[in-house]
């Protein structure tokens, strides 16, 4: 099933999946476990409650998976279009 994770990437691997914009496939590749393993633990790790709250929020949510998002592909992920360009180290001013 799991493998043994410190009480520090349990409470990382809860944190990214509240998280909107953090995708299972991040989460995979940070820690090693899947999006099934990831419900499993918040599964074991919350309250009833915030378990249901969370599944609620998280289930069917494009930002969640990775496949689903529809990135342009000349879009940079997590860029906003606003974002400045920032170059020697001296932020653009407006």
């Amino acid at each position: 099933m799991r493998r043994e994770l410190s009480i520090r990437a349990i409470d990382r691997i809860i944190e990214m999946a509240w998280e909107d914009r953090t995708t299972f496939d991040a989460i995979f590749w940070q820690f090693g476990i899947r999006e099934q393993e990831v419900i499993q633990l918040m599964r074991s790790e919350l309250k009833p409650s915030s378990f249901k709250l969370w599944r609620k929020r998280v289930q069917g949510r494009k930002t969640k998976h990775e496949m689903k998002r529809n990135y342009g592909a000349k879009q940079a992920r997590f860029k906003c279009s606003r974002q400045k360009q920032i170059t020697h180290n001296k932020i653009s001013k407006r």
